[in-house]
């Protein structure tokens, strides 16, 4: 009798142990839903700048003007356009979150300079040092392997406002 017992008492134990675990993955889970994501960089509305020379965004080449820069819908802020003032030249980049040292007082475009190339690789919103960064294509890598590289620093305001 003292055998079956134990036999039964043995069961009941092996019956309720993932039970045991449930209270577990329902805290971890709480504890999942309720932390913190990395805040992923974004550009409000459109920024506007003028940019006084011709320069690469992406892969494409794009004279001076002024342009209006802008994260894709849907693209899970990873895409996004530059088009020109009148809409005559756009074109779609990728762009990866960055951080800046310390938050722009306004919004930026920033460019490596080789020579007299330029290429966008970054963008920064007014007050905010998350931004996007744009990968180095091919051509950019090959150019910045036989020059130096210096940065260039354009001023850009959301799309109606005055420049401060």
């Amino acid at each position: 009798m003292a055998t079956q017992f134990i036999d039964n008492s043995h069961a009941i134990r092996k019956s309720t142990k993932p039970y045991q675990l449930l209270p577990f993955f329902i805290a971890l889970v709480c504890a999942l839903t309720i932390h913190p994501a990395k805040a992923h960089a974004q550009i409000i509305g459109e920024l506007e700048a003028d940019i006084p020379f011709q320069f690469y965004a992406g892969t494409a080449k794009l004279p001076a003007g002024k342009y209006v820069v802008h994260m894709m819908d849907n693209s899970n802020l990873k895409i996004m356009e530059i088009s020109s003032a009148d809409g005559s030249t756009s074109a779609l980049f990728q762009v990866a979150d960055t951080r800046a040292n310390s938050a722009p007082h306004t919004g930026e475009l920033i460019f490596n300079k080789y020579g007299d190339l330029y290429f966008l690789t970054s963008v920064f919103d007014q007050g905010n040092p998350d931004g996007s960064e744009v990968p180095k294509s091919q051509y950019e890598k090959r150019v910045s392997q036989a020059g130096t590289e210096a940065q260039k620093h354009v001023p850009a305001d959301h799309r109606g406002q005055q420049g401060s």
